[in-house]
């Protein structure tokens, strides 16, 4: 997707991961770029990741201390040693606009003396990334959000979330969660932890994307979502509908010349038509995958477009 694509489909913000980015091309050739927007070509708002969430899912290959944790490159195996410092001073070079401090994610199921650990380890980086933010009368054009964790305890889930704000944060990430505990017990942990958290602040459900989860933490409360879910369907061959998602290499298709969805009013579905773009996928074209991709980003903007709506319309 090209961003001329990305704003024709009404994205408004896009996210850039701290991880890949801290390990290809580096934070230097960036900040000689003159900043990930000018390198990227995108003039819009940027929220960068901790790339925590990376960093943590490398079960084998880290270690966690006080201080940050220490990683192989998945790209070449090469050493590396991340602290909070190191992360918010990456994103600060790369001129994020929103920036998400280090944090610890732990997977589902886990132990509650884990859970806690990994709690008191995201408190303590958050106010050292914070810390650094405000320290030496820095001149900072981004805003650091604050992550809460918690896990799957109520108790950690609330007193993460008190202690993060008690910080000041103007922005929360909620992470730790569609780490595949059930839907009903992340929306039990939304439910718990979003009363505690400033009202005017925006709160971003960090790697969720789904239609229904969407829907059901918009309704508790939350504002922002990222998810590589769209764009992931569009390059196998899936796009989303109201339906359910549906496979484009599928025989059914061959002679369906009908757009990919009725109701879209993206390029892809007012132009084409699925057994064309069927074609393209079985001729292994790249446009095949960048018209669902199309497809699939604008089917989740059209999402967020209609709860925005039907918010303003639901007020007195």
């Amino acid at each position: 997707m090209t961003p001329a694509m990305l704003k024709e489909i009404g994205t408004q913000i896009i996210l850039a991961n701290t991880y890949h980015l801290f390990l290809r091309p580096g934070q230097e050739l960036i900040q000689k770029a003159g900043g990930l927007h000018k390198f990227m070509g995108w003039d819009g708002p940027i929220l960068t990741d901790s790339g925590g969430f990376q960093v943590f899912s490398l079960t084998d290959i880290r270690k966690v201390t006080e201080d940050g944790v220490e990683f192989s490159s998945h790209i070449n195996g090469s050493k590396h040693f991340l602290t909070p410092e190191k992360v918010v001073e990456a994103q600060l070079a790369f001129g994020s606009d929103i920036m998400m401090p280090l944090d610890e994610c732990v997977a589902y199921p886990a132990e509650r003396e884990q859970v806690k650990k990994a709690s008191e380890r995201t408190l303590m980086w958050a106010g050292r990334s914070k810390k650094l933010i405000g320290g030496g009368g820095r001149m900072v054009d981004g805003e650091l959000f604050g992550i809460v964790q918690g896990g799957t305890f109520a108790d950690l889930r609330k007193q993460s979330a008190e202690e993060i704000a008690e910080l000041g944060f103007k922005g929360f990430g909620i992470g730790g969660l569609s780490v595949n505990e059930p839907n009903e017990l992340m929306y039990e942990m939304l439910d718990v932890q979003i009363p505690v958290l400033p009202e005017e602040a925006p709160k971003h459900l960090l790697g969720v994307g789904y239609k229904d989860d969407i829907i059901k933490a918009v309704e508790l409360g939350c504002d922002l979502f990222d998810c590589v879910m769209p764009s992931r369907l569009g390059r196998h061959g899936a796009f989303l509908t109201d339906e359910g998602k549906k496979v484009i290499r599928n025989n059914k298709f061959i002679e369906d010349f009908s757009p990919l969805d009725e109701t879209c009013d993206c390029y892809a579905c007012k132009n084409f038509t699925r057994a064309y773009i069927r074609h393209l996928f079985i001729a292994n074209e790249i446009l095949g995958v960048m018209l669902l991709t199309t497809h699939n980003l604008r089917y989740m903007m059209r999402l967020m477009e209609d709860l925005r709506k039907e918010i303003l319309n639901s007020k007195p």
